[in-house]
């Protein structure tokens, strides 16, 4: 991807920006098919052939079919886009959520409900490797 940025060093945050728009911009398009019924019918009738019709990177293309779903991010993906495909297999926002921090559904539900992470720790990488050597 294009330059370092400030942001990299920020734990568990993938920051969408122009660079990571531009490297998943056919897998944005693919998932963001998936808004409409017509298209959910033909890729869950065959999803190799769907996938046919953007041309995606390798990676990016087996990470639909294995619904890596942080990999989508990290290789490109749009949360929001990359949502229509979760969508497309049942699985809701709170859900995706929940699988993504590897929490599971209840556990995430139940600590954004009692207000979150806590701000408390690590904010940034370099800090946790400060903190290992302690």
């Amino acid at each position: 991807m294009g330059m370092k940025k400030d942001y990299d060093d920020i734990p568990g945050t993938i920051v969408f920006d122009a660079d990571r728009g531009r490297e998943g911009y056919h897998l944005n398009q693919f998932c963001i098919s998936l808004r409409l019924q017509k298209n959910r019918d033909v890729f869950n009738a065959n999803e190799e052939a769907y996938l046919d019709k953007y041309p995606m990177t390798a990676e990016q293309r087996q990470t639909v079919l294995d619904r890596d779903w942080n990999r989508l991010l990290e290789i490109g993906g749009n949360i929001y886009y990359t949502s229509k495909l979760a969508a497309n297999d049942g699985i809701n926002f709170q859900q995706l959520a929940g699988l993504m921090t590897g929490m599971g559904n209840e556990a995430y539900r139940k600590m954004m409900v009692e207000g979150g992470r806590s701000p408390e720790g690590a904010r940034y990488l370099d800090e946790w490797d400060e903190k290992e050597q302690n």
